[in-house]
């Protein structure tokens, strides 16, 4: 059954368990390890239960640290590290079999003028209109994918995916490590600020992996390729309502150590940015066993 965006407003419906203290579950689904975006935008959830609604996040910066389970619920720990005349910092913990899995830290602010301006959105890109989705594209290429990409095609999901880029599930070509995605939540968002960014925070997980390793003719879905989520941060520029089509922008200025860093950036439809993004993973090769 598909995962609509109800799943994901109950998923990110944390259970207050005590003071600063949060439960947190996964939806049921044949992935061996919670999606990052999940827990980035639960342990989000954790952080604005315990600040005032006059005060919105404005960036977050988290690590990744173990692979989280799905079969059992996450402990969300949050520390008050400030609370400012302007800002507030909260620190959240997110706990498994006793361990930390991932751990984030999040500012929030006070609405405030200030000077303004952004970056455009990239020219040339057509519009979602213009684009096939998942079906069609299994349709028109599925011959041509690597089963490992068709099976990620096929996968109903929260959010609509439509690649500019067809290239990089096409080809193992050595191409630009660059995309553009054009995302839209399947169902309604609700009118409510703060679920609104921890939605965006969700999606922004997707697909930034993947980027860093287009220069290089392959793919996240390899086999012998060691590939998870190192850090993440993300920036809320603008609030949105997420009721229309984003195009979310992502480059790969640098790899190597094992690692792939990605920058990403979210627009809507009439060229307005509302956040930035970076991640670097592992993207390492398996060593053969002799």
């Amino acid at each position: 059954m598909a995962e609509t965006i109800h799943t994901i407003q109950s998923i990110l419906d944390l259970e207050t368990l005590e003071h600063n203290l949060f439960r947190g579950r996964s939806p049921s689904t044949a992935w061996q390890r919670v999606f990052g975006g999940q827990v980035i935008a639960q342990a989000l959830v954790a952080s604005q239960r315990t600040v005032g609604d006059d005060r919105h996040v404005h960036s977050l910066h988290g690590y990744f640290m173990l692979p989280g389970d799905p079969s059992i619920p996450i402990i969300y720990e949050v520390e008050r590290l400030r609370d400012g005349g302007s800002f507030t910092t909260r620190r959240v913990t997110a706990i498994q079999h006793g361990k930390a899995i991932f751990s984030l830290e999040s500012s929030f602010q006070v609405d405030e003028p200030g000077f303004e301006h952004q970056a455009p959105m990239p020219a040339d890109v057509p519009g979602p209109d213009e684009l096939l989705g998942q079906k069609e594209l299994i349709e028109r290429y599925g011959d041509v994918m690597p089963p490992e990409v068709q099976n990620f095609w096929r996968r109903e999901r929260p959010i609509m995916l439509k690649p500019v880029i067809l290239e990089h599930y096409t080809s193992r070509d050595k191409l630009a490590p660059v995309q553009h995605n054009w995302v839209k939540f399947r169902e309604d968002v609700p009118n409510d600020r703060a679920v609104r960014t921890a939605l965006l925070a969700y999606l922004s997980d997707l697909t930034l992996l993947d980027t860093s390793t287009f220069a290089h003719g392959r793919a996240v879905f390899d086999r012998d390729l060691q590939v998870a989520s190192l850090d993440h941060a993300m920036w809320f520029h603008r609030d949105d309502p997420l009721d229309d089509w984003l195009l979310f922008t992502q480059d790969s200025p640098w790899a190597g150590g094992a690692r792939g860093f990605t920058r990403g950036a979210l627009y809507t439809r009439d060229g307005t940015l509302i956040a930035s993004v970076a991640q670097e993973g592992l993207v390492r090769v398996r060593t053969k066993q002799k």
